[in-house]
Formats: structure tokens, C-alpha cells, sequence
């Protein structure tokens, strides 16, 4: 069950109206990295939570929460949708290139389909995508997700914040950009109370690890051969590719990528396939010459 309050979580204000930052402002609702996505993945995540009854009623309460995020960001676009004048543009333009290059032009949609109001859609004008909603049931690798959710909504935040002048919208953006500061740290604490990097990782920690190929399973392997500057092709050395591994259960070692496998043996097509005669007849040679005849 859901209750609404009619005040918003936060004040909505803005100075100058400006239809061009409401296009902006549709990515924060309906992009990859707007509040639709973060609302509806803690959501679900909650919905099929087992475990600790904790667990499920935080996810709740912050998606709960990200709906009221929503509702800023549509205020937002609503209020800067309700007229400017054409120099209201051009002063912003004056004052930041980032906006000049930017504002291209506004949403028509957001007046032919939404009679001035926002829309489930990224700046864009793409509707908003279902499958960017991660809810995997294991507990760690969700709140991976939810980290990375977090953290390039607050990426684009703080650009928002930087393209517009507006005191309204910096104030509201702020805010925004403060929550998805705790969100990261809340998902990063549960991480913790699972048992830290040492005690979720691998992930599922549930997979019996003796299973593993333990040849493999701290090895990292360099594809690289293309040579720098001195004519060597070096691997990528770092933290990742010497000591203990950041789990504590095996030591990084690197080597440099090598087949190990054979030369792929598939059986012929099929005669229901319909398939090109050539290729049913199973020669290799014919068949190439046959190709570069047709040539």
C-alpha cells in the first residue's frame, strides 16, 4: 500500500522559465540515469525480497521516496514550461557555452502530447526503458547496482546543476544531488553489513568455490598486442594484477592470452535450415572458391 502527501518533498521554485531546461530535466526523469529507473529498481528489488524483513522495508521506503523525486522533476519541467521569453535563452547562452551548445531547441512533445508537462521519457523524447531495472535477488549484487544507479544519477545532477543559472533549479538540484550521496553510502553500508568486500565477494558467496578452475579465478589475462611507444606491448599492471586478491582468497597473478581451445567443429546446416548447397556439401575449399568465383 502507498499513501501520497499533496506537498512535495522538497520546494520546486523556479526564477526563470525556461523551456529548454525542461528538456534537460526529462534524462533526470526518464534517462538510464533518471529517478524512474532508481524508483522502479528498489522497488521491484523490494517486492521479490527473502531474508531479513529490514531489508525489503528500507528498499521500499527509498523507492517510496524516489517517486517523490519524480514529482519534483515533473513540477520542474511543468513550471519551466509555462512560458519564457526568447531572450531568456539567449542571455543563459551568453553567460555558459556548455548551454549554447546544449539548447538545440525545445520538446514539441512536451506541449503536442503532454499539454506542457513532463513525460515518462529521456531528453531525447525515448520512453523510458524497463529492462535498465536490475532486481537479481541476491542482496550484494543488487546493492552493486543500486551504487552504480546512484552514482551516475548524481553525475548527472551535478551537470544539471552546472547548465542552468537558474537559483530555483540549483536549490532543488542540490537537494537532489545531497540524497544521492546518502543512497550511495546506504547501499555501501548493507555491503558492509553483509560482511564487507572479504565477506560478499565472491558474488554469490552462496557457490561452493572449490568448484571453481582455480587456474582462472584470480588470473588476470592480457589481450593486448599492440606495442607502446618503445615497441613493447606491455600488460596493464595494477592493483588487480599482483598481491592478494581484494577478497582475501587468492593471490592476483597476470599472464598474457592464449588459445586454449580448438577450432570451433560444427556439425553441417540442416536441410530445413536452407542453407546454400556449398555449405551442405561439407568441403571447405570448394566452398571458398565457389564465394570468391561469385565475387
Amino acid at each position: 500500500m502507498f499513501y501520497h502527501d499533496s506537498k512535495l518533498q522538497y520546494e520546486v521554485k523556479v526564477e526563470k522559465p525556461d523551456p529548454m531546461f525542461a528538456k534537460l530535466l526529462q534524462q533526470a526523469i526518464g534517462g538510464i540515469e533518471g529517478e524512474i529507473r532508481v524508483c522502479l529498481q528498489y522497488l521491484f528489488q523490494a517486492w521479490g525480497a527473502r531474508g531479513p524483513q529490514k531489508y525489503r522495508d528500507m528498499l521500499m521506503e527509498t523507492g517510496t521516496e524516489e517517486i517523490a523525486h519524480i514529482e519534483m522533476l515533473a513540477t520542474a519541467v511543468a513550471l519551466n514550461l509555462e512560458g519564457a521569453p526568447n531572450e531568456t535563452k539567449d542571455e543563459m547562452a551568453a553567460d555558459s557555452p556548455i548551454i549554447e551548445a546544449i539548447m538545440g531547441g525545445a520538446n514539441p512533445r512536451h506541449y503536442l502530447s503532454a499539454g506542457m508537462a513532463a513525460l515518462a521519457v529521456d531528453s531525447n523524447g525515448v520512453p523510458f526503458n524497463g529492462s535498465w531495472v536490475v532486481g537479481s535477488g541476491n542482496l550484494a549484487a543488487d546493492m552493486y547496482a543500486n551504487v552504480m544507479a546512484e552514482s551516475t544519477g548524481r553525475v548527472l545532477a551535478t551537470r544539471l546543476w552546472k547548465a542552468t543559472n537558474d537559483k530555483g533549479m540549483k536549490d532543488m538540484l542540490a537537494f537532489l544531488i545531497a540524497r544521492d550521496t546518502m543512497h550511495q553510502n546506504q547501499w555501501l553500508a548493507v555491503l558492509e553489513e553483509l560482511g564487507g568486500l572479504k565477506g560478499v565477494h565472491p558474488i554469490p558467496n552462496s557457490f561452493p568455490q572449490e568448484q571453481e578452475n582455480h587456474e582462472f579465478n584470480y588470473k588476470f589475462v592480457s589481450t593486448k598486442i599492440s606495442p607502446d611507444k618503445d615497441g613493447n606491448a606491455p600488460s596493464a599492471e595494477g592493483r588487480w594484477s599482483s598481491g592478494e586478491s581484494i577478497d582475501g582468497k587468492g593471490e592476483f597473478t597476470t599472464e598474457k592470452a592464449t588459445p586454449r581451445g580448438g577450432m570451433p567443429d560444427l556439425a553441417p546446416p540442416r536441410p530445413e535450415g536452407f542453407a546454400q548447397q556449398e555449405q551442405m556439401k561439407g568441403d571447405d575449399d570448394n566452398f571458398i572458391k565457389s564465394v570468391f568465383r561469385n565475387l
